[in-house]
């Protein structure tokens, strides 16, 4: 985890970019990086529930890659208001710390650290499908740690930061068009984790009343900052052409 990957080159920086452009934004790609998102949303909110008092129960992920985190303690106050908050811009400041690690030379170490998440989320989940999902990424991403050259590490981490920055933005965008459908629909609650009035932001409407639609434009600010910051650390600096 301390060892040193080589920076990559223009054209392969610039290709691991659109990679993960193509699987953050083509409908397929996005389903499959939709539950590392998935899961770095729950895991903020089950690490900030623990860091506020709260009492962890456990955490579902669902194949529609939705996801709903646990916990108990008081319904109101600063510590649920901070649980609540936590999800949305969690893949956004973990894709950015994945930049600054990988940016520096240290992919291995954040690819070893996403290992670490699964398997702390191992602990916490509390459905199959959930179990299934983390198992499947944590395995994954060792066995490829482990193997795999210094410059296909490079490469990888680049992907998973990229693919996180880029998903937490639109992942916002999604909350608001869902609960713009669902209040066109008239429904009175909502379908799933994340969606119409039992959102998150929509909850912490109710605790806050700053409205909901504020919520969800702070989301996206903080996710579009942590994308521009990553960006900055990822970018492949420097003209391209062959080195002096």
């Amino acid at each position: 985890m301390t060892s040193t990957q080589p920076d990559l080159d223009w054209p392969l920086a610039l290709a691991m970019a659109g990679l993960a452009l193509l699987l953050a934004w083509s409908p397929a790609g996005y389903r499959a990086v939709r539950h590392l998102a998935t899961l770095t949303h729950e895991a903020g909110h089950a690490a900030v529930a623990v860091l506020s008092g709260r009492r962890l129960s456990g955490i579902r992920l669902h194949s529609d890659t939705s996801g709903v985190t646990l916990s108990r303690g008081r319904p109101r106050g600063p510590g649920m208001v901070l649980m609540l908050a936590a999800g949305y811009p969690a893949p956004a400041v973990v894709g950015l710390a994945g930049a600054w690690l990988a940016g520096a030379g240290y992919a291995a170490a954040w690819l070893w650290s996403f290992v670490l998440l699964c398997a702390l989320m191992l602990l916490l989940v509390r459905n199959l499908y959930g179990l299934w999902v983390v198992l499947v990424t944590g395995v994954a991403v060792a066995a490829l740690s482990w193997a795999a050259s210094p410059l296909v590490l490079s490469a990888v981490a680049q992907v998973v930061a990229w693919s996180l920055l880029l998903c937490a933005p639109r992942a916002v965008v999604e909350l608001q068009r869902q609960r713009r459908r669902a209040r066109r629909r008239g429904l009175g609650r909502a379908a799933g984790a994340g969606r119409g009035p039992d959102s998150d932001v929509d909850q912490l409407a109710r605790l806050t009343g700053v409205p909901a639609a504020l919520w969800t434009g702070l989301f996206w600010l903080l996710c579009a900052c942590c994308l521009l910051a990553g960006g900055w650390l990822l970018w492949p600096w420097g003209p391209p052409g062959p080195s002096a």
